[in-house]
């Protein structure tokens, strides 16, 4: 028999800052080869670990939500290709204290990309979906800010 399922939808923006003031995503590996993409000084391998703010809306004086703390990893040679690995966790308003893990591929060109949610905790327990996410803005060179739509289902049972 089937559990119940509650849809779970969720929408904030994440903003990456690779550096200057604020930074919020270091590159912690730099890959051995070249990368003959579209990303200049970048090489295949590059893994960055990020603990970036999450806010209700695209400004970064936007009122905060939570975190997305993990790793991408620019996983293809031909095209700039992200392997996201990432923990949402919420810090405002009825999921607080909850997770959501989410984990994909991200072709940075796309407009819209779709990474898999795979789990989650708290309120959250046992998330399984999706997150459609694209980049919203450039605010600068190094500042990114992305747009997520999570799409989940957790079990009845989890709220």
């Amino acid at each position: 028999m089937r559990m119940p399922q509650l849809l779970v939808n969720l929408h904030f923006y994440m903003h990456d800052i690779t550096g200057g003031p604020g930074q919020t995503a270091a590159r912690i590996v730099t890959g051995s080869a070249q990368h003959p993409g579209k990303l200049p000084g970048t090489f295949f391998g590059d893994t960055t670990a990020i603990d970036d703010l999450l806010t209700d809306g695209p400004g970064p004086a936007s009122r905060p939500v939570g975190r997305a703390q993990g790793t991408y990893v620019l996983a293809a040679m031909d095209a700039p290709v992200l392997a996201v690995s990432a923990t949402l966790k919420l810090t405002d308003g009825e999921y607080n204290g909850s997770t959501v893990v989410v984990a994909g591929r991200d072709d940075v060109l796309e407009p819209l990309r779709e990474l898999a949610v795979v789990g989650g905790t708290g309120r959250l327990r046992r998330a399984d979906g999706y997150v459609v996410w694209r980049t919203a803005q450039m605010l600068s060179p190094d500042h990114a800010v992305l747009e997520l739509d999570v799409h989940a289902t957790v079990p009845a049972t989890s709220l």
